[in-house]
C-alpha cells in the first residue's frame, strides 16, 4: 500500500521597501509601498491569491466533495495570515472551508517564517506559540505536528519540538542523509523518544512543483495518469510518499495555461483507481506507520538550493551581517516594552529578507533572483541595513525613556503607584 501525503507551505513576507539611508532617523514605516510592484506587499497578496490561493482551494475542495478520501495538510506562516486578513480576508475563508471539511490539516511553524531555531530558542518557542494561537483562533483546531521554516532541521530542532508537545516533525529527504535509504518509510530523529519524522520525496515533489512546464524534460507532458503510476510503483516499498512544496506551485510559479489546475483536478481520482493507493494527512501518517529506523541528522538541512542547508540565507558575509545585527538585538528588544518595537523586529527576522541577499550563481541563482524583489543582493542588504540603523535608534530612545520613568518612580513613588 502507498499512502501519499500532500503537504504545502503557505507563505508571503512583508517586504522591505528601498529604504533609504536618508530616511533613518525619519521614517519607521519598512514594510512594502503603494507602488503596484514587488514590493507593494497588498498588490503581490492579492496577486497571488488570485492566480493561485482561491482557485487552487476551489479545486482542493472539489477533489473533496468528489473523493472523500482525499486528505492535504498546509502550514501557514503567521505573518502571511496577517495579510490575508489586512489585504484579502476571502483567502482566510476558502482555507478555513477546506479545514471544516475534516480532510485537511493546518500545521505547526514559526510566526514570522523565522530562523529563530538556529538562533535563539527562546525567540524559537515563542513565535511556535504564537502561530499555534493564532491558527486556533482563525480555524478552530490545535496543530500536532511542525514544520519548521523551509524544512530547516536537525537532531537538536526535532528534541525541541518534541518537549514542546509535538508528535510529528517534517523533513527534507536529501540523499546525503538518507544515504540508501529511502524518504517513504517513518523515521525517529536521533536523541528523542516518540517523535516521527516525515521526509519529503524530493523528486516526485519536484516533478510537480519545477519540471511540470519544462519541455525540455524527457517526461513531459506529465499527465495524472503517468505521476499515478509513479507512485503506485512504490507499492510494497514504502509507508507514506510525502509529496512537499509551496503552495504557489499552483497558478504562480506554473501558470494556469501549463495545465497545472487540470492535473491537480484528476491526480486524487487516478491515484485513488489503484485500491492499494489511499491519501492521509501528515498526522494521520504519524499515527498509522511505525518507526522503521532512525534518523541522525547533527547538521542542519532544509530543503533549499542544491546543497539543501543554511546556504540560502547565510552563505556569505552580507547575510552573515545582516543576521548578526537583527538576533543581536534580542535581549534588549526584551527588555523594553513597546509592542510595536517587537513586532517590528519580529518581522525583520522573516527568511526571505536574507534569501534575497544570497550571492549564489548558476540555478540556484536564478531561482532566487526570480524571488527577488530588489534588482541586487546588494540592493535588498543596504535596504535591510538602513532599517536596522533606523530600528538601533528607536530601541535606544525607548530604553532613554523607559530609564527616565524608573528614575522618576524612584524619586516620587507615591505619584507613580496612583496611576
Amino acid at each position: 500500500m502507498s499512502s501519499v501525503c500532500f503537504y504545502f507551505q503557505v507563505h508571503q513576507p512583508m517586504r522591505i521597501k528601498k529604504y533609504r539611508v536618508f530616511d533613518v532617523g525619519q521614517n519607521s514605516d519598512y514594510f512594502g509601498d503603494n507602488s503596484g510592484t514587488s514590493l507593494d506587499n497588498k498588490f503581490i497578496v492579492e496577486k497571488v491569491a488570485n492566480k493561485c490561493y482561491l482557485p487552487a482551494n476551489r479545486v482542493m475542495l472539489e477533489n473533496i466533495k468528489r473523493n472523500p478520501n482525499f486528505k492535504v495538510s498546509y502550514s501557514i506562516s503567521g505573518i502571511a495570515l496577517e495579510q490575508f486578513e489586512k489585504f484579502y480576508p476571502e483567502v482566510v475563508d476558502s482555507f478555513r472551508e477546506l479545514v471544516n471539511t475534516g480532510n485537511v490539516e493546518i500545521l505547526s511553524e514559526t510566526y514570522y517564517h523565522s530562523l529563530a531555531s538556529i538562533y535563539s530558542r527562546e525567540e524559537f518557542e515563542h513565535q511556535v506559540k504564537m502561530h499555534r494561537r493564532k491558527v486556533r483562533d482563525l480555524f478552530g483546531v490545535t496543530p500536532t505536528v511542525f514544520r519548521n521554516t523551509e524544512l530547516i532541521y536537525n537532531n537538536e530542532i526535532a528534541r525541541v519540538v518534541e518537549e514542546m508537545g509535538y508528535k510529528g516533525i517534517l523533513a527534507e529527504g536529501a540523499d546525503h542523509i538518507l544515504g540508501w535509504r529511502s524518504p517513504t518509510f517513518i523515521y525517529k530523529p536521533t536523541g528523542t523518544q516518540n517523535i516521527k519524522a516525515l521526509l519529503k520525496h524530493y523528486k516526485l515533489s519536484d516533478d510537480i512543483a519545477f519540471r511540470f512546464s519544462e519541455r525540455s524534460w524527457a517526461e513531459w507532458p506529465l499527465t495524472a495518469p503517468k505521476f499515478a503510476d509513479w507512485v503506485s510503483a512504490h507499492n510494497g516499498n514504502g509507508q507514506v510518499i510525502n509529496l512537499f512544496m509551496d503552495y504557489e506551485t499552483f497558478g504562480e510559479h506554473q501558470w494556469e495555461d501549463t495545465g497545472i489546475f487540470e492535473f491537480l483536478r484528476h491526480l486524487p481520482e487516478t491515484i485513488l483507481a489503484n485500491p492499494d493507493n489511499d491519501f492521509v494527512t501528515v498526522s494521520e501518517a504519524v499515527d498509522r506507520y511505525d518507526f522503521m529506523g532512525e534518523i541522525d541528522v547533527p547538521y542542519h538541512t532544509s530543503w533549499a538550493d542544491m546543497e539543501r542547508d543554511l546556504s540560502a540565507w547565510a552563505s556569505n558575509d552580507i547575510q552573515r551581517e545582516a543576521l548578526d545585527t537583527v538576533y543581536s538585538m534580542e535581549k534588549d528588544i526584551a527588555y523594553i516594552d513597546d509592542p510595536v518595537l517587537q513586532e517590528d523586529w519580529r518581522k525583520l527576522q522573516t527568511s526571505d529578507h536574507f534569501y534575497y541577499m544570497c550571492t549564489k550563481f548558476w540555478a540556484d541563482g536564478d531561482v532566487h533572483k526570480y524571488f527577488s524583489p530588489y534588482e541586487s543582493p546588494y540592493e535588498a542588504f543596504i535596504a535591510y541595513m538602513n532599517v536596522m540603523h533606523d530600528m538601533r535608534l528607536r530601541l535606544e530612545n525607548v530604553k532613554k525613556k523607559q530609564e527616565h520613568e524608573v528614575s522618576l518612580h524612584k524619586m516620587n513613588p507615591l505619584r507613580f503607584s496612583e496611576v
